[in-house]
C-alpha cells in the first residue's frame, strides 16, 4: 500500500505500524511523488492520503487518481489531523472511501485498512470475473457471426449451383455493397441510418438475394437464350420465393432477427425501380428500403461488367454510361451519384473476383 504524507515522522509511526502487521509499504512525502507511484505496477491496494500538504493537498491528488484510468479503482483512505465534517463530507464526494483524523488509534487503524483492502480484493474478484464473462461473451458472439455467415454463404452457394455461371457473384455483389453503404455513410441523407452495425448486418445479409432461384425451373433458368414473357414472369417469381422462405425463417427463430429482415428487403425488392417500373410490387422512390437500393446497383453493375454464356463483359466505361443513363429512372439517384464517384473501387472488386474462364 500507499501511504502520503509531508511530514517525515507521520510517515515512519504510520509505515511502522502498517509492516507491523504485515503490509508491505511505500511512502511519499508529495502529492507529486504519489501520483508517480500510484500510476507504477503493481498498483497499491489502498491509500492513505494526508490532506494539508504543500504544492497540492490531498483532494486535488483523489482527483487526479480519479481521472486516470490505471489508478482509478484505487481505494483512499484520507488520514487528516482537520476534524471538520465540511472536509471530511469534500473527502468522500470525491470518492475516498474513509476519512480518518489525528491523532490516530492503531486499532481503528488497522481494521478499517484490513475492511478496505477486503473490500477492494472483492471488488478485483468481480472486475476480473466481468471482464472474463466480457471476453467470453465476445467470443461467443464473434463464434455466432462466424456461423450466421457461414451458413448465409451456404445456402446462396447452394442457390448459385444452379447457375454456375456465376460463380463468384455473391463475393463481388457483397463486397460492392459494403463498400457502397460505407461510402453513403459519410452522405449526409443516409449517415443516420447506415452505422456500423447496420452496415455489417447488411452486408452478411446481401448474399441472400437471389435465394429465391432455389424455387426456378431448371429449363428457365438455365435456358441460353432470351427468355419468353411467360418465363421471363415465372423468372421474376424468385423475389417472392425468396423473400416468403426468409419470412418461414424469421418466424422460426421466435423474436426478430435484423439480417434475416435486410436479407427479406433485399431479396424482394432488389429489382425494384426507383420510377416504380420494377417487381414484384412496383414500389417507386423512397417505398423501396435502402437495402434493396443499394442492392439494385450492385447486382446491376456485376450483371454488366462480368461476363455470361449469352455476353462478354462490358468495358467498364460503357457499364458506367448505362448505369448513369438510369439515373432517376431505375435507381436512386443519391446512392449512384455516390456510386459513380468512387467507380472505380467497384471496378477494381470486380476485377479481384472475377470469375475463372
Amino acid at each position: 500500500m500507499l501511504i502520503v504524507d509531508d511530514v517525515g515522522e507521520n510517515l515512519t509511526v504510520l509505515g511502522a505500524l502498517l509492516r507491523g502487521a504485515g503490509y508491505r509499504v511505500r511512502a511519499a512525502s508529495t502529492g507529486r511523488m504519489a501520483l508517480r507511484y500510484a500510476a507504477q505496477l503493481p498498483s497499491p491496494d489502498l491509500v492513505l492520503l494526508d490532506v494539508m500538504m504543500p504544492e497540492m493537498d490531498g483532494y486535488e491528488v483523489l482527483r487526479r487518481l480519479r481521472e486516470t484510468t490505471s489508478t482509478r479503482h484505487i481505494p483512499v483512505m484520507f488520514i487528516t489531523a482537520r476534524d471538520d465534517r465540511e472536509d471530511e463530507e469534500r473527502g468522500l464526494q470525491l470518492g475516498a472511501v474513509d476519512y480518518v483524523t489525528k491523532p490516530m488509534k492503531p486499532e481503528v487503524v488497522l481494521a478499517r485498512v484490513r475492511n478496505h483492502l477486503f473490500a477492494k480484493h472483492s471488488q478485483d474478484q468481480l472486475r476480473c470475473e466481468r471482464a472474463r464473462l466480457e471476453a467470453e461473451l465476445t467470443r461467443q458472439t464473434q463464434e455466432n457471426e462466424q456461423i450466421q455467415a457461414a451458413g448465409i454463404r451456404t445456402l446462396a452457394y447452394l442457390a448459385e449451383t444452379r447457375d454456375p455461371d456465376t460463380a463468384n457473384h455473391i463475393l463481388r455483389t457483397q463486397n460492392y455493397v459494403h463498400l457502397l453503404a460505407l461510402k453513403l455513410s459519410r452522405h449526409p441523407s443516409f449517415a443516420a441510418m447506415l452505422d456500423r452495425p447496420y452496415i455489417e448486418t447488411l452486408s452478411r445479409s446481401a448474399p441472400l438475394h437471389d435465394i429465391g432461384k432455389l424455387g426456378i425451373p431448371d429449363h428457365i433458368l438455365l435456358k441460353p437464350g432470351q427468355l419468353t414473357a411467360a418465363e421471363r414472369k415465372i423468372m421474376q417469381t424468385h423475389t417472392k420465393l425468396g423473400s416468403d422462405a426468409i419470412d418461414r425463417a424469421g418466424q422460426g427463430a421466435g423474436t426478430p432477427v435484423e439480417f434475416l429482415m435486410l436479407a427479406r428487403e433485399i431479396a424482394r425488392w432488389h429489382h425494384e425501380q426507383w420510377d416504380g417500373h420494377g417487381y414484384p410490387d412496383g414500389l417507386c422512390g423512397h417505398e423501396i428500403p435502402l437495402s434493396a437500393r443499394i442492392m439494385a446497383v450492385a447486382d446491376v453493375f456485376d450483371a454488366l461488367i462480368s461476363a455470361r454464356p449469352y455476353k462478354a463483359p462490358m468495358p467498364a466505361d460503357e457499364v458506367r454510361e448505362i448505369l448513369a443513363a438510369a439515373r432517376g429512372r431505375q435507381f436512386d439517384p443519391a446512392v449512384l451519384d455516390v456510386f459513380l464517384a468512387h467507380f472505380d473501387e467497384f471496378v477494381t472488386i470486380a476485377s479481384r473476383y472475377r470469375d475463372n474462364d
